[in-house]
């Protein structure tokens, strides 16, 4: 399935159904008087948050969503039918913007939570609305409303609260692969992986954490360079940053602060994020030639953040690297609840 996480559709809601024009003819009456009824109510365009879908893949190919119009009102008083709502199901996670404006319309994160995009159209007025002692024979009716209309813009932003970040082969796909049931591609060259990739894994309480292997970042990437600007967004709604750094690197410090850079850059609060940093692929470090332990320490007084030696691909470090993400997520989720009650 191809990940598609931004779009720009067009939404209309119905019109509303015109009023008519109509008298009473019927026997033994014989002053009917208007019988023109009101026009129906335009469908509205209604958005829906869904677990089933992970990409906006849907509107790749199909960028206009119409809504049903009203019914014109009938004879004897009778109203139009209302136009049928048009309900767009959208991946839990979906921003929705106008895309003229910039401004955001709303967020759906929750599952089957729903958002009116744009309001039908009301019905036009009958006849028989207009009878007064002054009017007795109204001969003229309302036009049903035109239905609201929208151009769109849709970012899916990854729910996820664990980010994996990190240069290109930092061996981010490795690790989520070794945590996880998620199988990336993973290969020995820079951006292998294209797309955000997600992988459940489990505490020891039994419990699912979904981690998100966020494409490498490179510096300028908050500026549009390589791939990170167009994934960034994914990590704005992640709860805590795992910063993988690849050990073998010729200055881990160098790349320790490129990404804290864009971080910087991107804004959004990214900087501020709660953080683990791993050293990763300690397998292949030559223990005589780079000391680890210094490593470790002056990395921790950078970020001031807990600093773990792992290795993904032979599963070293993992467990207690874990124990502290388990841990700052248990915290995390005992002060929003302790601010729910009060």
């Amino acid at each position: 399935m191809k990940f598609i996480d931004q779009v720009e559709i067009q939404v209309e809601a119905g019109k509303g159904g015109d009023g008519i024009v109509a008298f009473r003819r019927e026997k033994y009456v014989p002053a009917g008087g208007p019988s023109g009824g009101n026009g129906g109510r335009g469908g509205s365009v209604i958005f829906k948050a869904v677990e089933s879908l992970q990409t906006l893949l849907d509107f790749r190919y199909n960028h206009l969503f119409k809504a049903e119009n009203g019914g014109r009102g009938g004879p004897n008083n009778r109203t139009g039918a209302s136009g049928e709502d048009l309900i767009i199901e959208v991946p839990c996670g979906t921003t929705i913007y106008d895309a003229e404006t910039d401004d955001i319309i709303g967020d759906l994160i929750k599952p089957e939570q729903t958002l009116v995009i744009a309001e039908g159209g009301k019905g036009g007025l009958g006849n028989q609305y207009f009878l007064s002692n002054r009017n007795r024979a109204p001969e003229y009716a309302l036009p049903g409303l035109e239905g609201e209309r929208k151009m769109l813009r849709l970012e899916l932003k990854l729910l996820a609260e664990v980010g994996i970040i990190g240069l290109p082969n930092a061996g981010k796909s490795t690790l989520i692969s070794s945590l996880s049931a998620a199988r990336p591609k993973i290969a020995d060259y820079p951006f292998t992986t294209l797309v955000p990739n997600l992988g459940v894994v489990r505490k020891p309480s039994g419990d699912g954490t979904v981690f998100a292997d966020i494409p490498g970042l490179i510096e300028g990437a908050a500026e549009g360079a390589g791939l990170g600007h167009d994934f960034l967004r994914h990590i704005e709604r992640t709860r805590v940053l795992l910063h993988l750094i690849d050990a073998t690197s010729d200055d881990v410090i160098r790349d320790y602060n490129t990404i804290q850079q864009e971080l910087e850059a991107y804004g959004r609060g990214l900087a501020n994020r709660p953080q683990i940093l791993a050293l990763n692929k300690i397998d292949a470090v030559d223990r005589e030639e780079v000391d680890l332990e210094a490593l470790s320490t002056q990395l921790n007084h950078l970020g001031d953040a807990p600093v773990f030696v792992i290795s993904a691909v032979t599963r070293t470090g993992l467990d207690p690297m874990l124990q502290e993400l388990w841990g700052i997520l248990d915290q995390m989720n005992a002060v929003e609840a302790e601010q729910v009650l009060s």
